[in-house]
């Protein structure tokens, strides 16, 4: 009897031997906890240390930016600083070629040929109107000889067709009135040349009036009213005679 008491009781106290134990685990883990948090709360010497090495890099790598983004604009500003240059430089040009280019007095009517010269005037007239010097007694393309200017043209047309064009830029037909003129057109001229003598019934005259005097006509000349240069035969002896309504080149007369 005696043997089953200690045998039946030994169970119970097994159970309140296991009941005690969680006590003692939970215990445990009390004391464990304040070791947890004064880990946290206190932490290694490796942090600060990882941390000291972090913060040069992002110093060094925002200053990189800075630095780059001050090399762009210094570049920008010397490019806009090249175009404002550029800029200048085409000003000035423009500027000094509008001054030597506009010193012809200017004209009214601007439908003729391109041989039309426009209008010219004295010295005096393109300093009031253009205020500087340089006044052009003749247009581009035109010859200057002797107190007139002189066009020879590059197309061909008829005797009254040619005194048309040239009356339309402000001239006419040349009027060989010595022998320096018949010298020098011959000289400059290449071709056959329409020139403003015209017969009329029996007489010779120059489109503006005049009668002929003195003459520089070939040993043997052609038939027809009106007269032509031929500049490739001598000073002397080189004019002709042909229908005036044949087709040649001519010289214009502009005198100034």
């Amino acid at each position: 009897m005696e043997m089953q008491e200690i045998l039946t009781e030994s169970p119970n106290s097994n159970e309140e031997e296991g009941a005690g134990e969680p006590k003692v685990e939970g215990k445990t883990q009390e004391e464990a906890e304040p070791d947890y948090y004064e880990k946290l709360q206190c932490p290694t010497e490796n942090v600060y240390v990882e941390t000291g090495h972090i913060h040069p890099k992002i110093k060094s790598t925002e200053v990189k930016q800075v630095e780059g983004n001050a090399g762009l604009y210094r570049l920008l500003c010397l490019i806009l600083t090249i175009i404002c240059l550029i800029l200048l430089i085409l000003v000035f040009v423009l500027g000094v070629k509008l001054q030597t280019d506009s010193t012809v007095c200017p004209g009214n009517d601007k439908s003729e040929v391109q041989q039309r010269p426009p209008p010219t005037c004295n010295l005096q007239d393109c300093h009031k109107q253009f205020k500087r010097l340089g006044c052009q007694q003749c247009a581009r393309g035109w010859l200057t000889f002797d107190g007139s200017c002189f066009f020879l043209s590059t197309t061909r047309l008829t005797w009254p067709e040619s005194h048309k064009n040239c009356s339309a830029s402000g001239g006419a037909l040349a009027v060989v009135t010595s022998q320096r003129i018949q010298s020098f057109l011959t000289e400059k001229g290449k071709l056959k040349y329409w020139i403003g003598l015209r017969k009329d019934d029996s007489t010779w005259n120059w489109v503006n009036n005049n009668e002929l005097e003195q003459s520089y006509w070939k040993e043997t000349v052609q038939m027809g009213d009106c007269a032509y240069l031929n500049s490739e035969g001598p000073v002397e002896k080189n004019w002709d005679r042909a229908s005036c309504q044949a087709s040649t080149y001519f010289i214009c007369q502009l005198q100034y």
